[in-house]
């Protein structure tokens, strides 16, 4: 019997660092993996702060959600997690340039630590 989903594997983001994929695709919902700040060219966090960072991660979704047809215009719940709080005034303001007049719903939470010591990382819930 086969699965009632699709993983999801996103050739333009970078791999995935553990047993993960970086999507399911259920029906019409695309549940996103969280993605760091990784460089898909070289499997490294880009180097810098919390800006350069959250870039990285804005266009590590973005490539994501392409390879379902999809951009941010889809997404209709966002989780953001952050190292520090203190971080948020700099990722909300590229976080909405990144959305424009597109508001998803959205949580954001300081976490103990993420993967490989980066300083933010996202998850999406797109609608195909």
């Amino acid at each position: 019997m086969s699965a009632p989903f699709d993983l999801i594997d996103a050739p333009a983001a970078p791999q995935a660092i553990g047993p993960y994929s970086h999507a399911a695709r259920v029906g019409h919902l695309l549940y996103c993996s969280g993605q760091i700040p990784l460089d898909p060219a070289t499997m490294k966090l880009v180097e810098g702060g919390i800006e350069e960072q959250t870039r990285q991660v804005l266009a590590n979704v973005a490539a994501v959600l392409a390879s379902q047809g999809a951009t941010f215009a889809n997404i209709a719940k966002t989780t953001i997690f952050l190292a520090n709080m203190a971080d948020f005034p700099t990722v909300n303001g590229l976080y909405g340039e990144a959305m424009g007049a597109h508001k998803p719903a959205r949580s954001t939470v300081q976490v103990a630590g993420l993967p490989l010591g980066s300083l933010i990382e996202i998850e999406v819930i797109a609608v195909l």
